[in-house]
């Protein structure tokens, strides 16, 4: 059974090309319901844009707590 969690994220390019690079290899965020979590930065890698990574995403993972995808919400 797929769960997942609901996060708001902004990360400017230059910060995302920390991650990109090798340097910070976890993301650090705030859940909707104000759990912290942190995830592989590489998670984000089709959500990213040229401005970086900005707005409201849902993180899917399995029972294991293994990454399955991620997606934008409106």
């Amino acid at each position: 059974m797929s769960q997942r969690i609901v996060v708001y994220l902004s990360i400017s390019s230059d910060e995302y090309l920390r991650y990109y690079q090798g340097n910070a290899r976890t993301v650090l965020a705030h859940t909707v319901d104000g759990r912290t979590v942190r995830f592989p930065a590489g998670v984000l890698q089709k959500v990213v844009t040229r401005e970086g990574v900005h707005g409201r995403f849902a993180i899917h993972f399995n029972a294991q707590g293994k990454f399955e995808r991620i997606e934008r919400l409106a």
